[in-house]
């Protein structure tokens, strides 16, 4: 019998539910099991606890059929438990080191009290970490120096019951609720008839002074009680379930009086937070208040008035839009006074109303168009051609535009007027700030790559990537998202980590890797053929990525050297990263053999082209997986590039799945790769394979059209996902006869 349970239920916690058992897995105490619940979540929560579960045989998953709740997903969980102590984490939230030691080593010292409460802290998107403001109460001195029992009851320590009334601050010894036949009921504050009744009824408390628990404040979304519903009005049930409690023991009549003050007090809470009871249903909200009142009061005990404040009603809400409207004023109006005539525009045009046909488009800061923007824009015009699409362009990159597609340039009359009136806004990147969101419009974010380097808000710890980076600026421009575009569950995990908001992920695949499933011999061979690659030659792809700790463009490889020492037989397609697109270009030499394509518009087209890919830490090998073709990662400068970027994958592992091919980390390891044969060797096809059964998960070919019938066409149900093997991706030059 294990001395605890850890029950962990599972809804819509992907992005967080990986830390969190990680935080129990990772503890030095080592006497427990892991029940975990998946509360037939909609997300990959299940699969993530699957993969824990084959990983550690201490995590048991059990799978509901369908989505019960938060209270009966624990009760779940509790009739699989089998531990002497029952701990009830909630699946974002995060034991800290040593946790578990500590609660065994105070069980131990206090003889198996019936609860053990211990403190917590909230930890904040920034960093921050506060403790409860209750740790005074875990201290084992009061304020006037005498000493508190080690083990006491609820009559002897009252003040206890000021503790935040959650759950998940305690563990329970399990015999002890079986005793009592404690269970959570259903419905929203599950919480509070589990919590009063427990320690009303223990013969024996103790505390431990620690902060075990890191309890996380998501930015948005996720605390399900901030949700406008009229499941709030699931609180008069809580509440007569503790007072049933009380009448069927009688020795706890006593506490009446106490918890009728704490229902009085937690229902006007409810009734007057903005975010709780619907605006209509206030009134109707206040008379059950003001009843359940009536019947819960002891006898001989004063009425205890409920009614709603003014502030949560319609003059409350119009206050809240107007400090909210000043506010965003503000940067509007600093810009108005910069450019008084365009600004002045620019509001008008806001006043005016949206036009349901119109979307924006933009990649890479105003570059041309590329990547998952430009592939969703060539769908989207053949399958829904009505609708008039803009492109937001750099002025002086307009000529370089194909023809017949609409620009407007930033700062633009034009651009003005697309960025005010549209309803559709796509971007790889975020919109400038100059372009706020109008309520009714929906901005796709697609990303431009699976990261492999640290992202969002982990870069806070990571200042040579983000010193520059205002995090609450670009958490507010993260805001306007209502879509995050995925081509692998391993990138949705970490965009909605880095960038907590309330956006839906489509977990739709790349487009911009559709033709990779599209493309035939024909245009394998146009490819080369555009790009003068010799008929039969071996054509590498080199594309590093960014060195943000380099001031400046350096080139990683002495590409003419290196196009010597392989030979006659290969050619190197060198593809500096867009970031560098406007410094001086250093030439690359080499002759024939080496063929500078940085300002070649399309990457996708470089890949058909190309035999093998030669990258550093780009995301641009797992596009290049879906062609299956071989991958080299050249890492000469890994353990710099980990401690000034930080990375998501080890690459230099050799692990399947997490290192795509062969490895070099030097030019002569580099050339010797490819004199060996290993870049296209045995071992290689079979990282190359895990590789791609990891991260091409969704891009088949049909991701762009998926988007366009979602986002721009309203269809509830995405095409399905082709299986990995049942895709053929585009011939190889080799297959192609080029």
């Amino acid at each position: 019998m294990p001395r605890i349970s850890v029950i962990v239920p599972a809804y819509q916690v992907q992005a967080y539910l990986g830390e969190c058992l990680e935080s129990v897995l990772g503890q030095s105490f080592t006497d427990f099991e892991v029940i975990a619940v998946d509360d037939c979540s909609p997300d990959g929560s299940g699969e993530i606890l699957d993969g824990f579960a084959r990983a550690d045989d201490r995590v048991r998953v059990v799978h509901l059929d369908e989505n019960v709740g938060l209270g009966r997903a624990r009760n779940a969980g509790m009739e699989l438990a089998t531990g002497e102590y029952l701990f009830f984490l909630d699946s974002d939230d995060t034991l800290t080191p040593g946790a578990l030691q500590a609660i065994a080593d105070r069980l131990d010292a206090t003889g198996d009290p019936d609860v053990l409460i211990f403190d917590y802290a909230r930890t904040f998107w920034d960093g921050r970490v506060v403790r409860s403001r209750d740790a005074h109460l875990f201290a084992s001195t009061a304020p006037d120096g005498t000493g508190r029992p080690d083990v006491f009851t609820i009559a002897e320590r009252e003040e206890v019951l000021g503790l935040l009334m959650v759950v998940w601050n305690k563990v329970y010894r399990r015999d002890f609720v079986a005793k009592h036949g404690f269970t959570f009921p259903p419905g929203y504050y599950e919480d509070t008839p589990w919590t009063y009744p427990t320690l009303l009824a223990a013969q024996s408390v103790a505390m431990l002074d620690k902060v075990v628990v890191h309890y996380r404040q998501r930015r948005q979304g996720g605390n399900i009680l901030a949700t406008v519903s009229r499941k709030h009005f699931d609180i008069f049930d809580q509440y007569d379930r503790v007072f049933a409690f009380v009448d069927d023991h009688p020795g706890l009549e006593r506490w009446r009086p106490l918890l009728h003050r704490r229902m009085a007090e937690h229902l006007r809470t409810i009734g007057n937070h903005p975010d709780r009871v619907p605006p209509a249903a206030r009134k109707e909200f206040f008379e059950r208040a003001a009843e359940a009142e009536r019947r819960h009061r002891p006898a001989g005990s004063a009425a205890i008035e409920l009614h709603g404040s003014w502030k949560a009603g319609p003059l409350g809400q119009v206050a809240r839009k107007a400090k909210q409207a000043v506010k965003a004023a503000q940067p509007e109006l600093r810009r108005a006074v910069a450019g008084p005539v365009l600004g002045g525009y620019q509001r008008i045009q806001r006043q005016l109303p949206i036009e349901d046909e119109l979307a924006v488009f933009a990649s890479y800061w105003g570059r041309v168009p590329a990547c998952n923007p430009a592939a969703i824009h060539a769908k989207l015009r053949e399958l829904a051609p009505g609708l008039r699409t803009v492109w937001v362009v750099e002025a002086k990159r307009k000529s370089d535009m194909p023809k017949g597609i609409s620009v407007v340039s930033p700062g633009s009359r034009t651009y003005r007027e697309a960025i005010s009136r549209a309803r559709y806004f796509v971007n790889n990147v975020n919109f400038p700030d100059g372009a706020p969101k109008r309520p009714g419009t929906v901005q796709l974010q697609t990303h431009h790559g699976t990261p492999v380097k640290r992202m969002g808000l982990d870069l806070q710890d990571y200042p040579a990537a983000g010193h520059a980076i205002d995090f609450e600026k670009l958490l507010q421009r993260v805001d306007r998202w209502d879509y995050s575009l995925s081509s692998n569950r391993f990138s949705t995990l970490i965009w909605e980590r880095v960038y907590p908001s309330s956006f839906r992920s489509l977990e739709y695949g790349y487009p911009r890797n559709d033709v990779y499933y599209s493309a035939g011999a024909e245009e394998v061979r146009a490819a080369r053929a555009e790009l003068g690659i010799p008929e039969g030659a071996t054509a590498l792809l080199y594309a590093p990525t960014l060195r943000d700790y380099r001031a400046s463009y350096r080139p990683q490889l002495d590409l003419a050297r290196l196009a010597s020492r392989l030979g006659d037989g290969y050619v190197l397609l060198n593809r500096a990263h867009y970031l560098y697109d406007e410094q001086p270009s250093t030439g690359v030499g080499g002759g024939a053999r080496v063929i500078d394509v940085s300002a070649h518009p399309s990457v996708e087209r470089l890949a058909l082209a190309a035999d093998a890919l030669v990258t550093d830490y780009s995301s641009v090998m797992f596009d290049y997986a879906n062609l299956d073709r071989p991958i080299v990662v050249l890492a000469d400068d890994w353990e710099v590039y980990q401690q000034t970027r930080g990375v998501y994958l080890d690459l230099l592992s050799g692990r399947p799945g997490e290192t795509p091919g062969a490895l070099a980390t030097s030019e002569d390891e580099l050339v010797d790769v490819f004199r060996s044969g290993a870049w296209n060797g045995p071992e290689a096809a079979a990282l190359r394979a895990a590789f791609r059964e990891r991260f091409c998960e969704f891009d088949d070919g049909n991701a762009a059209e998926r988007v366009v019938r979602t986002v721009f066409l309203g269809e509830p149900t995405p095409l399905p996902v082709v299986p990995l093997a049942d895709r053929t991706p585009a011939p190889t030059p080799e297959q192609a006869g080029a």
